[in-house]
């Protein structure tokens, strides 16, 4: 299967990988630096933005990218164009994250999102693009749409924690400090004991995340994180809803999901994969990207203010 093009580069704190489709065999380019990127080979901003989750990167998205490029069977976004033509993917690491550094202040939700516009800012879009987040991310997501709507056009979100926290510090999960204590290669052979549905793809970065993420994120205060259906009234574009199963480690129940359709001031779609948990789009890559297609087929722009 042939791969989009890949740079990656810096805006301020937050490292990016921008995959664009160039007809060619995989690429690679390197630009670093506030404003200092290279376009992939066809011109233009990209159209969809990917967010990962909590101790994850925007190398785990990698698997699935060629899909989402269009690869896949998506050729276009309704009302937006074509991924493959005019735009590209663009895939953020989270501030203390992958290869993104740690500002002084709070973490959560509203730094994610002012993190994601300055981004969106320093690559040139002008028109809304569509976001796709999962857990942390999609929360992320789920701000910046309520936020800054006008550069959002539709919202993917794989199973996002759907109930308020706290703003204080929580410091390192214990079941984050065991991996750390594993040496790449053993993180590997974790995941690919306890998660034997993942693609093997999916195992390297999944791994290599666990000892990029910076341990002082998870002593900084964050702003408290509201229920997911207290979000949804400021979210006026198309959103998708993807979640798994609860008893198998899914945060969204079939109540939360029918809450927050009924909540959202936009158009809610909610599926739910069976044999999923919590990674839905690793769990169930096919039904994953199926529901995604579906979506992103049938999404329009969103109306003007």
């Amino acid at each position: 299967m042939t791969r989009p093009a890949m740079s990656e580069g810096r805006t301020a704190h937050i490292a990016w990988r921008l995959h664009r489709h160039t007809g060619n065999a995989t690429g690679a380019s390197n630009a670093t630096g506030t404003g200092d990127h290279d376009d992939g080979g066809t011109g233009g901003p990209p159209a969809l933005l990917l967010l990962h989750g909590f101790t994850d990167s925007a190398a785990c998205w990698e698997p699935v990218v060629p899909a989402l490029a269009g690869h896949g069977g998506i050729g276009g976004i309704g009302g937006i164009g074509g991924i493959g033509g005019i735009g590209g993917i663009v895939a953020t690491d989270a501030r203390g994250h992958g290869d993104s550094g740690l500002p002084d202040g709070p973490v959560g939700s509203e730094r994610h999102a002012a993190d994601q516009a300055l981004v969106l800012d320093d690559l040139g879009v002008t028109e809304p693009v569509v976001v796709i987040g999962h857990s942390m991310g999609a929360l992320t997501a789920l701000t910046l749409a309520a936020t800054r709507p006008e550069l959002v056009a539709a919202l993917v979100l794989e199973d996002p924690p759907p109930y308020g926290m706290g703003a204080g510090p929580r410091g390192v999960p214990s079941w984050l400090a065991d991996l750390r204590a594993l040496d790449l290669p053993g993180r590997v052979a974790y995941a690919r004991e306890h998660h034997p549905a993942w693609g093997e793809a999916e195992l390297p970065p999944w791994a290599l995340s666990k000892e990029q993420i910076d341990p002082r994120y998870c002593e900084r205060p964050g702003t408290a994180l509201d229920p997911l259906h207290d979000l949804a009234p400021d979210v006026r574009c198309d959103t998708l809803l993807v979640y798994g199963d609860a008893d198998l480690g899914g945060m969204v129940t079939d109540a939360d999901a029918d809450t927050f359709r009924k909540a959202a001031a936009g158009t809610v779609t909610t599926v739910r994969v069976p044999g999923a948990g919590h990674n839905v789009r690793r769990d169930t890559a096919g039904a994953y990207l199926r529901a995604v297609r579906a979506f992103l087929d049938e999404v329009r722009p969103r109306p003007p203010h």
